[in-house]
């Protein structure tokens, strides 16, 4: 019975797709002694095959890992990974390597580089051949209101960020290296970074070049594959979104080009509330962006190691239970995942960027990232009291958002020693 939308839209998806290849399962011991380099032939070894404390009698161990492939890549992947933004602890990032997570996802800014670092240091005592690499770099001088390329962008700047990240890194190549954070088709074409991210292709230091996306997601993949140049697509996929069919078009139309998926912010900020007493069921949520075919693996985030242990069962597992479709259902709370549509920004007298504010409050109240959420109002320019001159507020969320107030909340921040921020 078709309960709810979310069901819906997963049941036209399988039907539209019934005639794909099925999902390959292996023995998770045998996976980890296969090669997760696709084509280059190497050999991911067993020393970090079995999960933290299970031995050679686990159940885990007679489970079938589910496996797919990263587009055109090659690369093969379970269909959990980790993100590693949010962790500052090396021992999470080897839970994660010890479960059969094979891909690590991180970024030039996170951390302000400190994540990075901590990877390199970790991941000089492993084989390079025992896991695959992603990190991220925006260009700079984006315009903020179009998304679109300016002057101030500039190709030697993303080319001397990056060679930044290689050094902390400790690495002659990453797997993957993504054009960060685009929402415009302008920017995913823009000529003088592409010719950067190829030049960097060739030299061996990117085996795979894509781009990352929260927002205006099915331009920037079509973009994507209108360019004819890219390899993968990290992009915000989640059952709370508002442009579902868009989104499955274009994952669609990407996996017949050959374009890798993954998925990101599948917990759709991770709670319903500011004040966190209704959580999102991650399991549920990362299960249900899996229910898609063309996406490959998701990169949920762990500052945990419990929360490790309960995403790794979904390596195994996407059957979503009576009781997860039900927490999967629309709720009166409007939550603080932001689709970032835009119909709000019309709307603002003063034109603000309330799609990036909505966004740094999902990473304050949501993620508990307030020296991340601080650092993207930084770098979009508002005050604290962005919203003092107006007397009410002209905007109606399509989701429901009390805007002014949590521009209010969040941009509090900014008077927040940054000593105190986390």
């Amino acid at each position: 019975m078709l309960h709810n939308q979310w069901t819906l839209h997963i049941l036209q998806y399988h039907t539209k797709t019934m005639k794909m290849k099925a999902k390959k399962g292996v023995d998770r011991r045998d996976f980890l002694r296969k090669s997760v380099l696709g084509a280059t032939g190497a050999v991911l070894v067993t020393g970090a095959g079995h999960a933290a404390g299970a031995g050679s009698d686990s159940p885990d161990e007679k489970k079938k890992m589910i496996i797919r492939k990263l587009g055109r890549t090659g690369i093969e992947l379970p269909v959990v990974s980790m993100g590693v933004m949010r962790a500052d602890n090396p021992g999470l990032v080897k839970a994660a390597l010890d479960h059969g997570m094979v891909l690590l996802d991180t970024a030039h800014d996170y951390q302000k580089g400190r994540n990075e670092e901590m990877l390199g240091k970790l991941l000089k005592d492993y084989p390079r051949d025992q896991f695959v690499i992603a990190t991220k770099v925006q260009p700079d001088g984006i315009d903020r209101k179009t998304g679109n390329p300016t002057k101030e962008t500039s190709p030697e700047k993303f080319r001397e960020m990056f060679d930044i990240s290689l050094q902390r890194l400790q690495m002659d190549y990453v797997d993957i290296l993504y054009m960060h954070a685009i929402s415009a088709r302008e920017m995913v074409m823009y000529k003088p970074i592409l010719r950067v991210m190829k030049s960097l292709k060739r030299k061996g230091k990117v085996r795979f070049i894509g781009v990352s996306t929260h927002k205006n997601e099915p331009e920037v993949i079509r973009a994507v594959i209108d360019a004819k140049v890219y390899d993968v697509v990290l992009t915000a996929y989640n059952f709370k979104q508002d442009h579902l069919d868009g989104m499955h078009k274009a994952f669609e139309k990407a996996g017949v080009a050959g374009i890798g998926i993954i998925a990101m912010k599948t917990m759709a900020g991770g709670f319903q509330d500011k004040e966190r007493q209704h959580p999102v069921n991650t399991k549920a949520a990362l299960k249900w962006a899996l229910q898609n075919p063309y996406v490959t693996t998701s990169i949920p985030g762990f500052t945990a190691f419990d929360q490790i242990d309960e995403d790794a069962e979904v390596m195994f597992d996407l059957t979503l239970t009576d009781e997860e479709k039900k927490d999967l259902e629309p709720v009166s709370l409007a939550g603080l995942y932001c689709n970032g549509c835009e119909h709000c920004v019309a709307q603002c007298r003063e034109s603000l960027p309330i799609p990036e504010l909505m966004r740094a409050y999902m990473y304050t109240y949501g993620y508990r990232e307030t020296q991340k959420a601080r650092d993207l109002l930084t770098d979009i320019g508002v005050m604290a009291d962005t919203c003092s001159d107006c007397d009410n507020c002209t905007v109606r969320c399509v989701k429901g958002f009390a805007v002014a107030e949590k521009i209010a909340d969040v941009t509090r921040l900014l008077q927040v020693p940054e000593d105190f921020l986390t």
